[in-house]
């Protein structure tokens, strides 16, 4: 079926039509269809817009299921079959809805997180698909050197990108390395939660919004309380989250967290951002001593067989030379510091994107589109590097 998506541009969703196959005895929700044949062709999202065929996303671009179109009333019902009471009242109130929807057997399912949000008076959906398998570090395709990171037993652990960067993924490959091998109590607070952790040698509870907690402000409230070693606080998306991460990771904590930013530098200032110019000093502060790490990361296209897409990362550890930037406020320097350390662990944008091309993962032409400075690239492709990169082998 991923051939015939390729070569017609376009899916069979009857193909994938579990009613058809089982008949009316054993009828599911009316969207399952679609949920299971994003499964099966193992693409990354399914988007449903009404007047529409369904599309689903295979290497970054959106490809159309056969099977015609679905009405407003189809995609309206079928998402409402899926939400509970108080869950629909959000949808009627506020015009959107994240949650998590398990399809398959329970203890076998995979995942969705799910958006329904209204727009032109009719409703939207985009899903993306969360696999029920946590995969290793090796699986992900990420740096040996990220290993390092989960090691922390106290501070920040910070991972930035864009929507659909994979960096739930990573942050799971993370908790589950913990979870493998510390006896500690890890807490997460998600919206919604994404990948189901089975308790290895940790213990983790899993905290959703609007089902085990009214909202972030009650979950970070009694945090704490809860006496976690680990800490997940999903997104930094204001002043609130990102204090309560500040506050976990000064009295002894390791926490995780998630922010839209391209780069460190600019995670820095993102943070920088969320609060008033008469207290950016004393996040400054903050940061030069809590913040331990931050992985920048890309998914672009692959052009191997074994994999859809590859990871594009960017990793600082926080050093007294990071730190010393952070301090002085010369944010624009950071790079320069992650390419004279690489020995530590650290690399950045252009040199990873380097060894992706040299190593067959990706071609030219998405190396130069993903590349922050393409000219940059040119030269590191031709074997010059800047006077701050460090050495890296391939």
């Amino acid at each position: 079926m991923a051939d015939t998506m390729e070569g017609k541009g376009q899916l069979d969703e009857n193909a994938f039509d579990p009613v058809a196959a089982e008949g009316a005895a054993q009828k599911e929700p009316a969207l399952n269809r679609y949920f299971k044949a994003t499964i099966r062709m193992k693409v990354s999202d399914l988007h449903l817009k009404a007047d529409k065929p369904p599309m689903v996303r295979q290497k970054g671009d959106l490809r159309p299921m056969t099977g015609g179109p679905l009405t407003a009333e189809q995609i309206h019902d079928g998402i409402f079959e899926l939400l509970s009471e108080r869950q629909r009242q959000i949808y009627n109130e506020h015009g959107a809805i994240d949650f998590a929807y398990d399809v398959g057997p329970q203890g076998d399912a995979d995942r969705f997180r799910v958006n329904a949000f209204q727009q032109r008076g009719k409703m939207s959906v985009a899903a993306r698909r969360v696999s029920r398998e946590i995969l290793n570090f090796e699986q992900l395709h990420l740096p040996e050197s990220i290993n390092k990171i989960p090691q922390y037993t106290q501070g920040m652990v910070l991972l930035a990108g864009i929507t659909g960067s994979g960096k739930s993924t990573t942050i799971a490959a993370m908790i589950d390395w913990i979870n493998e091998r510390s006896p500690v109590h890890m807490v997460t607070i998600e919206d919604p939660i994404e990948y189901i952790f089975s308790d290895k040698k940790a213990t983790i509870n899993q905290r959703e919004v609007g089902i085990d907690v009214k909202d972030f402000h009650m979950a970070l409230k009694y945090l704490m309380r809860e006496d976690p070693d680990v800490v997940l606080v999903g997104e930094m998306r204001d002043i609130e989250t990102f204090s309560a991460a500040v506050h976990a990771a000064e009295t002894g904590h390791l926490v995780f967290g998630t922010i839209h930013a391209s780069s460190a530098a600019q995670t820095i200032s993102r943070i920088l951002d969320l609060f008033p110019a008469n207290e950016r000093r004393q996040v400054r502060q903050a940061l030069e001593f809590n913040l331990k790490a931050v992985v920048c990361q890309k998914l672009l296209p692959c052009v191997r067989d074994d994999r859809p897409v590859v990871p594009a990362v960017e990793i600082m550890m926080t050093n007294p030379a990071i730190r010393k930037l952070i301090r002085e406020e010369r944010d624009n320097e950071i790079v320069d510091v992650i390419r004279a350390s690489y020995n530590d662990g650290m690399v950045d944008f252009t040199e990873y994107l380097r060894i992706l091309v040299d190593t067959g993962y990706i071609d030219h032409a998405t190396a130069y589109e993903a590349a922050p400075n393409p000219d940059e690239l040119k030269m590191a492709l031709k074997g010059i590097r800047s006077p701050s990169a460090g050495i890296l082998g391939g």
